[in-house]
Parts: C-alpha cells; sequence; structure tokens
C-alpha cells in the first residue's frame, strides 16, 4: 500500500483545522497566572498562562488589547476568553484573546510585593547606602552561570572595552531550587577574599519563577552587606527584581553591566590626550603670561639703573643728616640762651653780690652769724669782704 507524503505544513494546516472544528477550543474561558509578559511595540501582546503545572502560550491582538480596563503584569491572575488553534508556522498550539480580566495576584507576585516592602521599610534600598563602582577596576568578578550567552557577553564587551581588564567567574545555578543560598554564599567569598574590585550579579530574562532567586532575602541581604560594590544585571530592561534595588546600581542588561563596570579605553585615551593637550596649552599660556611679567619687569628704572635707588637714598640721608645737625644747632643754642639766663638770675640771687656794694659776711665756723646771740665773748670768727678774708675775736 502506498502512501503520498505530505508536507510540514499540510500537517500543521490539517491539525490546525481539527482544532477549528471543535467548538469548545474554539470558545474557551479559562484562568491562570501570566508569565514572560511582553507588550509589543506594535501592540499586541505576548504571555505564557500557567497554574501549578502546566503552561501555554498566549497572544492578545492590538484590536482587543485596546478594550482592556487594566494593565497586565507578571503574576497576575487572569480569566481568559479566547480560541484555542495553531500557529502553523511554528507548529505550536496557543490561546488567541479576545477578552481578559484580573482575577487577582498569583503567591509569587504577593510575595515579592511583601519582601520588597519589607526590605524598603528597614532602609536597603536608600541611595545612602549606595557605594560607588570603581573608575578603573582591575578585576571584575561575575556570579552566573559558566554557560549561555550572558558570561560571553560580559566577557565581550569588557574586553573589547578593555583588553587589560581581569574577569573572575563564580559559576552558580541562577535558577532553580537552592540557587538563591549559592548565589549568597558567592557574594560573600567574593567579599572574604577580596577577588574583585566589583562585582555583577547577572542572568538572562526569564519568568518570574526563572528570576525568583534573585527575589529572596537571602541574595537581598547578601548584597547589601557586600563591601564590593555590586551591580545587578538580571533579566530583561523591563525586569525588575529585589536584587535590582538592593544593588549599588542596576544595569537593564548583562552586556549594558559590563559597559558601566568597565570603562572604554578607547575613551580614557582619548580624555588623557585632551587632558594632555590642556596641560600643553596651559604651560604655554603660563609661560607667556611669565615672560610678558619678566620684560615689565626688566623695563622698571631699578633694573635699567640699580643704582638709581641707592643715590636717591643717599641724597635722602644726607638731607636728613642736615636737618638733624640743624636741629641739634638750634637746640643747642637755645640751651645755652635759657643757661646764661638762669646764671645771670642766679648770680643776681647771690648773696655775695651785696659784697660788692660795702658789705661783708661774718662767719663763725662754716656757718653765717646772723645774731649777736650766734657769738659770745672770745669767738673767733671771719669776716669775707670783697677782697678777701680778716679774722677777727669778739671781745665783751
Amino acid at each position: 500500500m502506498e502512501y503520498n507524503p505530505i508536507t510540514v505544513t499540510e500537517l500543521n494546516l490539517y491539525i490546525k483545522d481539527r482544532f477549528n472544528e471543535d467548538e469548545f477550543l474554539n470558545n474557551v474561558l479559562i484562568k491562570g497566572e501570566i508569565s514572560n509578559f511582553k507588550h509589543h511595540y506594535t501592540g499586541h501582546m505576548y504571555f505564557t498562562l500557567k497554574d501549578e503545572n502546566s503552561l501555554i502560550k498566549c497572544v492578545m491582538f492590538k484590536s482587543y488589547t485596546a478594550n482592556l480596563k487594566f494593565v497586565p503584569k507578571d503574576g497576575m491572575k487572569v480569566l481568559i476568553l479566547g480560541t484555542v488553534s495553531v500557529y502553523e508556522r511554528d507548529g505550536v498550539y496557543q490561546i488567541y484573546c479576545k477578552g481578559m480580566q484580573e482575577d487577582g495576584f498569583g503567591s509569587l507576585h504577593l510575595a515579592y510585593e511583601e519582601l520588597k516592602a519589607k526590605l524598603e521599610k528597614e532602609g536597603l534600598f536608600d541611595q545612602k547606602y549606595k557605594k560607588p563602582i570603581p573608575k578603573m577596576p582591575k578585576y571584575i568578578g561575575v556570579l552566573t552561570s559558566n554557560t549561555g550567552a550572558v558570561i560571553r557577553d560580559i566577557i565581550n564587551v569588557s574586553t573589547r572595552r578593555n583588553p587589560n581588564v581581569n574577569i573572575r567567574l563564580l559559576p552558580v545555578p541562577v535558577q532553580g531550587e537552592g540557587a538563591a543560598v549559592k548565589i549568597a554564599k558567592a557574594i560573600k567569598l567574593m567579599n572574604e577574599q577580596k577577588l574583585a574590585d566589583v562585582i555583577i550579579v547577572a542572568r538572562g530574562g526569564g519568568s518570574l519563577e526563572d528570576l525568583w532567586p534573585f527575589n529572596e532575602e537571602i541574595v537581598a541581604r547578601a548584597i547589601f552587606e557586600s563591601e564590593l560594590p555590586v551591580i545587578s544585571a538580571v533579566g530583561h530592561e523591563t525586569d525588575f527584581s529585589i536584587s535590582d534595588f538592593v544593588a549599588d546600581l542596576r544595569a537593564p542588561t548583562p552586556s549594558a553591566a559590563a559597559e558601566l563596570a568597565v570603562p572604554n579605553i578607547s575613551d580614557i585615551i582619548i580624555k588623557l590626550d585632551n587632558y594632555n593637550l590642556r596641560y600643553k596649552n596651559a604651560l604655554k599660556k603660563k609661560i607667556e603670561i611669565m615672560r610678558l611679567r619678566y620684560e615689565k619687569c626688566m623695563m622698571n628704572r631699578v633694573f635699567r639703573n640699580p643704582l638709581q635707588n641707592i643715590q636717591d637714598k643717599y641724597v635722602y640721608i644726607d638731607r636728613i643728616n642736615k636737618s638733624m645737625q640743624l636741629s641739634i644747632a638750634t637746640k643747642l643754642q637755645g640751651s645755652k640762651t635759657k643757661m646764661v639766663e638762669l646764671i645771670t638770675k642766679l648770680d643776681n640771687l647771690s648773696p655775695l653780690k651785696t659784697l660788692t656794694r660795702g658789705y661783708s659776711l661774718v662767719e663763725k665756723g662754716d656757718k653765717i652769724v646772723k645774731s649777736v646771740k650766734d657769738v659770745k665773748a672770745g669767738d673767733e670768727v671771719n669776716i669775707r669782704l670783697i677782697d678777701g678774708n680778716a679774722k677777727a675775736k669778739i671781745c665783751d
């Protein structure tokens, strides 16, 4: 018996027809939790709807998203009305959503919000605790899986920006049970052994469950207690984990984290060249200013005729000397005149002056006799006259 083979496209179209013929699948109401939500720039929404055991892909086209009264988010529980069909190009079945309404948040999302509120209240997100990222790190510590695109992207970006930088990878599981504990231990080990100047904690995008180790308290506290600065690069640009809030710097992607941690050596060389040029120009300007000041100084008469100032001082000293001599002479003359006046007055008051008029002085010993009571018979006295002395003896 011969069979005519069919193409893959024909098979997928056949399966799609079987789905379309099922009335139940054409109008299904299903509840679940949103995960890995993406709002495309075209307006279409792509996400996964899951429960505890299974998941299914969903798409909601722009014509239906305009009727939504809320913004879907990862972790949100919803009720969806739609059609289950096959996307023949990829050979997958998915729900084409026509309507959606909120049905609460998933347990992981609630746990995320509770821990975020708790740590924020404790101050673990405060800007005052953020450590600066070193300008020129020599060693970059990376905590991520040793396989996959993340580490390759970090290595490629880092070595392209600065070939001299050293990357120290400490492999850790980035999802699954026990991953958070190992990530926290790796952060502590990096600090204890001083293995790096800055740490990058990174992993690629994924659902809330995939990123969950970076939303656990043990990782958040390990990052907060790290003495080394930590850059968190978890998930895609729209994903925010607890580690992003606690870290000293958040990077939207692992590649961006490498750019933030590793300075571009070309930019540094250009900056150094600019500094060098500025210093040269500044030095030239300084030398020119000093040359002009030198020429101005040399034009000063002190340098053109250095003895002129000394000669001027000599003239000044001579003038002062003459002034002092004249002042001294005038002072002496005044003093002499006053002395003559005083001598004349003193001479006029001298008792010896009266001797010129015929008077005499009687002295007994070294005393002048002023009264007859000062002498008695037999005393010898000295009589001072204008032209000499005479001795006399007192009689009765």
